[in-house]
C-alpha cells in the first residue's frame, strides 16, 4: 500500500506541475511554433476545417520518451 501512497502522491505532483505549465505556456515568448511544425497538416476549406499534428505528436513522442527513460533508470 505505501507504494501505492507514493505512486499517487508523485502523480499528484506530476498533474499540478502540467496544469501550472499549461496556464503559463501561452505566455512564455517564443513558443508560437508548437503546433505549426513542418509535418503539421492543416487543411481549410469552405465548409471543412482538418487539422492533423503529425510533426507535433512526433516531436512530443520523442520528448516523453527521453524524460521517461532518464526516469527509469
Amino acid at each position: 500500500m505505501a507504494e501505492l501512497g507514493r505512486f499517487l502522491l508523485v502523480m499528484g505532483v506530476f498533474l499540478g506541475a502540467l496544469g501550472l505549465l499549461l496556464m503559463v505556456w501561452p505566455k512564455v515568448p517564443g513558443t508560437s511554433w508548437i503546433g505549426r511544425l513542418p509535418g503539421d497538416v492543416y487543411i481549410d476549406r469552405p465548409n471543412l476545417k482538418v487539422y492533423v499534428p503529425l510533426g507535433t505528436c512526433l516531436l512530443a513522442s520523442l520528448v516523453l520518451t527521453l524524460v521517461l527513460s532518464l526516469f527509469r533508470r
